[in-house]
């Protein structure tokens, strides 16, 4: 399940009221999340300032710093237009910490509280026995070695970082669970340098697919979206080096995946030979819950774009199906006895994404009549670990509607049409994950959002617990208690049982909103 337990490490804000309908669950206030940034790249301009006079005056040209007077120095600001600071700062995308890199260094920035990000070019050489990624560099034209100091000499080693490539930073238990990588830069002509197996022309992005990931909504906010956010500008032309690597994974995402890089994605710790790239690129860039900041894209992509990305990457394999089955409605109609006015009349399709266990709606075979009856075509949709995302994609991109429970599986309402109509069921103590994590981020993808809040009754709670019980009339009391509270009572253990005539408000407004809506009226 998604874990939403407020961190003191974030700072939240309160923003303009989610979409719901005009009587008692006028509740929903989602949150934007405001990332300080940490104002790294200003701090370090004043010693570098004094660091180049200090250099200058005393004319010592053994430690005069690579990146100020090297001939091999690089600038390449569209290769790491995509790194720039979290959302909420002012500062412009383009004067991110590593947007200038010279040759055979590294840079790192760790100024996010989500992930840090680092930027090795030159001549880089994978060792994954050690979990280490080499950086060699030539000494410079006088025969000295630029940025080595006595004490590093005689181990040939000018840097070294260390990064774990994983976007939830802020939690250290499950970072933890992440294999940290050595990312080292050592002397070129000096000790062993183990010889190139396999050379690439391009850059390699490491990442890992460990942590949260086996969670729909984790695989996409922590991983395919950041992903797209780090790599889209390299236009394909980039290796995935993947660290927690699962044959599941590549192949649940390999249609995205395809979109993404040319190139076969490469095994870390299993392969052991020695994979050698002109730039690498370690970690992936987040910028909020399941959305893209535009203002830090190059050629200002959106959340819209990506799910562009999502139609190139799925059409191809549902096109054929999509066609067949516009042929077999076509023929139904022409043998229909509907009047002509009848048959131009289309009706909306309402999906319903079914839970198993906790959070199900137990009266679920109801709510199904009570949309038909109201004028819906009506699917289910009950989504498995190893159901094909191409069949649930060509099911919600071909959808009006789509209702469902608090959850993780929400996560698919990136595979609607903007426009479309997403209805979140909220049960007790979810309103703020609710707004957070689904409300907040459908609403900027372009969905009409919908939000209702369950009563009391409506819980199996209710059942559970006497009716002044705070688990039911006070449940941000509950959760302040800690994740344990959170996750034990109000996502473990509870169902919904929906009133069906209250619930049916929602489902007007979303029926005729989509009737006009599909029929142009």
């Amino acid at each position: 399940m998604v874990k939403y337990q407020k961190n003191n490490q974030f700072q939240w804000k309160k923003t303009k009221e989610d979409t719901v309908d005009e009587d008692e669950d006028s509740y929903l206030h989602p949150f934007a999340l405001i990332c300080t940034n940490s104002g790294y790249s200003n701090k370090r301009a004043i010693p570098k300032l004094f660091f180049f006079i200090f250099l200058f005056l005393l004319s010592c040209t053994l430690f005069l710093a690579p990146h100020l007077f090297s001939s091999n120095s690089i600038t390449s600001l569209s290769f790491f237009y995509s790194f720039g600071v979290d959302n909420g700062s002012e500062t412009d995308v383009n004067t991110c910490l590593c947007s200038s890199v010279p040759n055979g260094t590294i840079c790192c920035d760790r100024s996010s509280i989500r992930s840090d990000i680092c930027i090795m070019i030159g001549d880089v050489r994978t060792h994954s026995v050690s979990s280490s990624i080499f950086l060699y560099r030539a000494t410079d034209p006088s025969g000295y070695l630029t940025g080595l100091t006595d004490d590093d000499e005689d181990e040939y080693v000018i840097q070294h970082e260390k990064i774990r490539p994983y976007t939830r930073k802020w939690e250290p238990g499950v970072m933890d669970t992440i294999a940290e990588l050595d990312l080292v830069v050592k002397r070129k002509d000096f000790g062993v340098r183990r010889s190139c197996d396999v050379v690439h022309d391009v850059p390699a992005l490491f990442f890992s697919t460990g942590g949260y990931t086996g969670n729909l909504y984790h695989e996409f906010n922590d991983g395919i979206l950041p992903l797209y956010i780090t790599s889209q500008h390299l236009n394909k032309k980039v290796v995935f080096v993947i660290l927690e690597y699962h044959n599941w994974w590549i192949t649940k995402y390999g249609d995205i995946l395809s979109q993404l890089s040319d190139f076969p994605a490469v095994e870390f710790h299993r392969d052991k030979r020695v994979h050698c790239f002109p730039k690498a690129i370690v970690g992936l860039r987040i910028h909020d819950e399941l959305t893209i900041e535009t203002s830090l894209m190059e050629n200002h992509k959106t959340i819209g774009d990506f799910r562009d990305l999502l139609d190139r990457a799925y059409w191809p394999r549902i096109r054929g199906l999509i066609q067949d089955k516009e042929r077999k409605a076509r023929l139904k109609m022409e043998k229909s006895t509907l009047s002509p006015a009848s048959r131009t009349m289309k009706k909306p399709k309402l999906v319903i994404i079914s839970r198993n266990g906790s959070r199900a709606i137990t009266n679920e075979d109801s709510l199904v009549k009570m949309a038909k009856s109201i004028g819906f075509l009506v699917e289910v949709l009950k989504p498995k670990r190893t159901t094909e995302l191409a069949k649930v994609y060509r099911l919600l991109n071909s959808s009006d509607v789509m209702v469902g429970v608090h959850g993780a599986a929400l996560t698919h309402f990136l595979f609607m049409r903007p426009g479309s109509v997403f209805i979140q069921v909220v049960p007790l103590g979810s309103e703020w994950a609710a707004g957070t994590f689904y409300a907040e981020p459908s609403q900027k993808l372009g969905l009409k959002y919908i939000g209702y809040k369950i009563l009391p009754k409506e819980s199996s709670l209710y059942i559970d617990y006497d009716k002044n019980d705070p688990i039911l009339i006070d449940p941000s009391s509950v959760n302040k208690k800690g994740w344990e509270f959170t996750k034990k009572i109000y996502l473990d253990r509870q169902m919904v049982r929906l009133n069906l005539r209250r619930f049916r408000k929602r489902l007007l407004r979303a029926y005729y909103y989509s009737v006009a809506r599909k029929n142009k009226r």
